[in-house]
């Protein structure tokens, strides 16, 4: 089993191909090109019948570099790294970092794989094979790709997860709200979140392995160790998601702070009665009308004026 390691930090069990099972896949890929190459060449041939020796010579180095390097990289880009004698043995050629294999990596496998493996008969690749360690060939050495097995035998269901009590699932909510997650660093939450992604494609027993590990490295920093009957990987959900959660509530939170719970307010205590005095109050005294204003008594006329002139003045 090989340990690769991806971008995310994330450790993938995958279990290399070996020689025999790639040599096989090998034999198949190359008869089924053969046979259609030399199927269509005869046709070609009775076809085109007045060709001369160059034009045929020519036609059959084209025939041959389509069939043997550009089939097999245009199945494998397609195909997603599976050939037919790789999907025959359960083969599917990989890039180093367990991700999928591209245009490119089935182009430059091809290209060695001429040499290699048709035109020195694949005693380089078959060397190489044998000290590798994960059994990569010279056209995966150059290449950076890695042929791994699909087919593993697994013990149980991928991803199975343990029975839980019913106490558990109650315990979770109020233990979650209690851990510290900032001691978490953000490389370990990554790691998390890859593992839960991929924990289907992966061996059952890689991933609980896995889970485990990533399991105690939380439960270390956070203070709450996984709980008795609880898969690992379902406490690094419960985790994950109580992160997820708090982080939403502090985006809704105005500033950014996450608002603690707030404890139940004490009960006011009931304010007695207020009872009536035993002397009853008097109303105020009515506020008398104000008094009539007296109309003022009309003025006496003015005496007439003397006239200065001695003249008397018109009736």
């Amino acid at each position: 089993m090989s340990d690769l390691v991806t971008g995310e930090a994330v450790v993938l069990g995958l279990r290399p191909a070996k020689l025999p099972s790639r040599a096989l896949a090998v034999l198949l890929d190359l008869l089924v090109e053969f046979v259609a190459f030399f199927l269509v060449t005869l046709a070609l041939v009775s076809v085109l019948s007045d060709l001369d020796g160059a034009a045929a010579a020519a036609l059959v180095i084209c025939l041959m570099v389509f069939f043997l390097v550009a089939v097999p990289v245009l199945v494998e880009t397609v195909s997603r790294g599976r050939s037919l004698g790789k999907a025959a043995l359960g083969l599917r050629v990989v890039r180093a970092d367990g991700g999928p294999a591209g245009f490119r990596h089935a182009l430059v496998r091809a290209l060695v794989g001429v040499f290699e493996i048709i035109l020195l008969t694949g005693v380089p690749a078959a060397i190489c094979s044998l000290v590798s360690d994960d059994g990569r060939r010279l056209g995966d050495v150059f290449a950076g790709t890695l042929v791994v097995r699909e087919r593993v035998p697994q013990t149980a269901a991928p991803g199975a997860p343990i029975g839980m009590p019913p106490q558990v699932l109650q315990a979770l909510g109020a233990d979650l709200v209690r851990l510290d997650l900032s001691t978490v660093p953000p490389g370990l939450w990554l790691a998390i979140r890859q593992l839960l992604a991929r924990a289907g494609q992966l061996d059952h027993q890689v991933a609980l392995d896995m889970a485990l590990r990533l399991a105690g490295d939380v439960a270390g920093r956070t203070g709450w160790p996984v709980p008795a009957g609880l898969h690992p990987a379902l406490y690094l959900g419960a985790v994950l998601t109580e992160r997820q959660r708090r982080e939403w509530q502090r985006a809704a939170v105005p500033g950014g702070l996450v608002m603690p719970p707030a404890a139940p307010s004490a009960p006011v205590a009931a304010q007695p009665p207020v009872t009536p005095s035993a002397a009853p109050i008097s109303p105020p005294a009515p506020i008398p009308p104000p008094a009539p204003i007296a109309p003022a008594a009309p003025a006496p006329p003015a005496p007439p004026a003397e006239n200065p002139g001695g003249f008397a003045l018109p009736g």
